[in-house]
């Protein structure tokens, strides 16, 4: 009997998505502590080295779970071999109006446009400073996911980036330019040419201390355009990319259940390991793959494509915790 499937999900499926979420993440912030103190010892051979980090097992989760890092000791008592905090922005915001996340269970899809809500830079560096001065801060790699402020114009969309870097950058294992929301109006022209070689220059002449600075892309580019972030990524020695981001893409859901926002779940799997694939095939830089991960089968299409991680976002949401510890076992059992 699964647990979470047949009991919980379903309960919580009666809800609200974003309130659930809320309800979730309040949960794991007050029980985070004591789920740290009780952190499963993943097997040895799980482990992986990525861009000079240790990996207790490869499975992370994915930005926009805990987007404020107010539960990051729960991450690694969960059983994930990272986390990814964020998106974090400049400047503090509330996002889009509500209601902004939709469930499609018979696709086993989200639709989500909440537009990067999150406390801003500055309250979240002063939260995980207040957590650095525990003894709860996790050993799993921490990573931190920055986008741009919704009112910021793209033509100072580097400078917002910068801010959010600098106050942030003694706190994150390493560091992720989401550049591909579909839910910031914009965002995604950062993908192009000139605009993202101007910010990955200037982040990475303000990468003092050398943290792995990797780039967020969404699965909607075209082939040429994925080959360009390929050569700037390796100009400015980037180390690595996640592939992907949500897709507009709503041709894979019935009709009655497509609006405005990104999908993400199983109608995104065919197409992040086409270009979990493709990238693998072009570029000697590591590829952490998030997208349509609902099974440790999913997960294996992922790493066969040449993904170094996973990242689970949706498939947690459906299929619950034990998700992690079924693709740790698959893995296993390939030897």
């Amino acid at each position: 009997m699964n647990l979470y499937k047949e009991i919980v999900r379903p309960f919580l499926f009666l809800a609200d998505p974003e309130a659930v979420h809320h309800f979730a993440m309040d949960s794991l912030a007050l029980f985070g502590p004591l789920l740290h103190r009780f952190a499963p010892v993943s097997d040895p051979r799980l482990a992986r080295s990525v861009f000079g980090l240790r990996f207790p097992n490869p499975v992370g989760l994915a930005a926009g779970f805990d987007k404020n890092g107010v539960a990051l000791p729960a991450w690694q008592g969960l059983g994930f071999g990272f986390a990814e905090i964020g998106t974090i922005t400049a400047r503090a915001q509330p996002g889009n109006p509500k209601p902004r996340i939709f469930r499609v269970p018979e696709s086993r899809a989200l639709i989500n446009r909440l537009g990067f809500n999150n406390d801003g830079c500055d309250a979240v560096a002063a939260r995980l400073q207040r957590l650095r001065e525990t003894t709860q801060w996790p050993s799993i790699p921490v990573g931190i996911n920055l986008g741009k402020s919704k009112v910021t114009p793209l033509t100072e969309a580097t400078a917002d980036y910068l801010l959010s870097f600098e106050r942030l950058q003694h706190f994150g294992d390493y560091f992720v330019l989401n550049v591909s929301s579909p839910n910031t109006p914009g965002l995604r022209n950062l993908q192009d040419g000139p605009a993202l070689d101007e910010l990955l220059g200037h982040i990475q002449r303000r990468n003092t201390a050398g943290k792995p600075v990797v780039l967020k892309i969404a699965p909607d580019l075209e082939w040429a355009a994925i080959e360009e972030i390929l050569a700037l990524t390796e100009e400015h020695k980037l180390a690595g990319i996640i592939a992907t981001n949500t897709t507009i893409d709503h041709s894979s859901v019935a009709a009655e259940h497509r609006t405005q926002g990104g999908l993400s779940g199983a109608p995104l799997r065919a197409r992040a390991t086409e270009v979990v694939r493709f990238i693998a095939q072009r570029s000697k830089a590591p590829v952490i793959a998030v997208g349509g991960i609902m099974s440790a089968d999913d997960a294996l299409e992922k790493f066969d494509a040449g993904a170094a991680l996973v990242q689970l976002y949706t498939g947690y949401i459906y299929e619950g915790p034990g998700l992690i510890g079924k693709i740790c076992r698959a893995l296993l059992q390939r030897g």
